[in-house]
């Protein structure tokens, strides 16, 4: 069972110094890397009989880590983000200022899906297209009526897309596939800063079926 992050700060943080709880930082954040790539790993099965799941677990440690670093600072550190949470952080920082949002998924026999997901004022609005078609420059278009700008944006932001990988490829796991699906993602901003991308081949982020389900596609 896992606990609160107050009990976790009284069981395992309370009365220790900075240095310390500087060790328990970095075995967190260690913890956090190995239960993605558990879960990223082409061979895992989320249905498996484990409890509490790894998706639970992750959750709990970034809960952990958030107090411990409250801690750390309580005790007289000063934290230093790693270049990894600097480039999280810059991420969250922008989120509000996402004009639209590029994902393309498919494969070379199958054909492309480009869904490009538009912010309009409070209104989000989708537009489909697909790279095999009759008609190849047919755009469907349509209301995103699940969410407003504001859901959205709320539920983009519990994905923590900004701790994503630049390449996903099943190379890391020293396997290789020829074909099969390849994905793009790409998020502009209204204030010309600089995009997001990232992109993987048979490969994906741990919570990919999450980001799936938010752009209203089948992961």
């Amino acid at each position: 069972m896992m606990i609160s992050p107050e009990s976790y700060y009284e069981m395992n943080l309370q009365g220790k110094t900075a240095e310390q709880i500087m060790s328990s930082i970095r075995g967190l954040k260690n913890e956090i890397g190995h239960l993605k790539n558990v879960m990223e790993h082409p061979d895992y099965n989320s249905k498996e009989d484990m409890c509490p799941q790894e998706s639970t677990q992750l959750w709990c440690a970034r809960e952990y880590l958030k107090r411990a670093k409250n801690a750390f600072t309580e005790a007289g550190g000063v934290y230093e983000p790693s270049q990894a949470e600097q480039k999280a952080i810059m991420f969250d920082e922008r989120i509000s200022k996402i004009d639209r949002i590029v994902f393309i998924i498919g494969s070379f026999f199958g054909g492309y899906e480009t869904r490009t997901i538009f912010m309009n004022d409070g209104n989000l609005k989708i537009s489909v297209k697909h790279s095999i078609e009759t008609d190849p420059d047919k755009i469907t278009e349509d209301s995103f009526s699940l969410y407003n700008k504001e859901d959205f944006l709320s539920e983009l932001r519990l994905l923590h897309i900004g701790e994503w990988r630049h390449t996903y490829s099943l190379a890391r796991f020293g396997e290789t596939v020829l074909d099969g699906t390849q994905w793009e993602l790409e998020i502009h901003y209204s204030d010309g800063s600089k995009s997001f991308k990232c992109y993987g081949s048979n490969s994906y982020p741990y919570n990919f079926i999450e980001f799936c389900e938010l752009l209203n596609l089948d992961g």
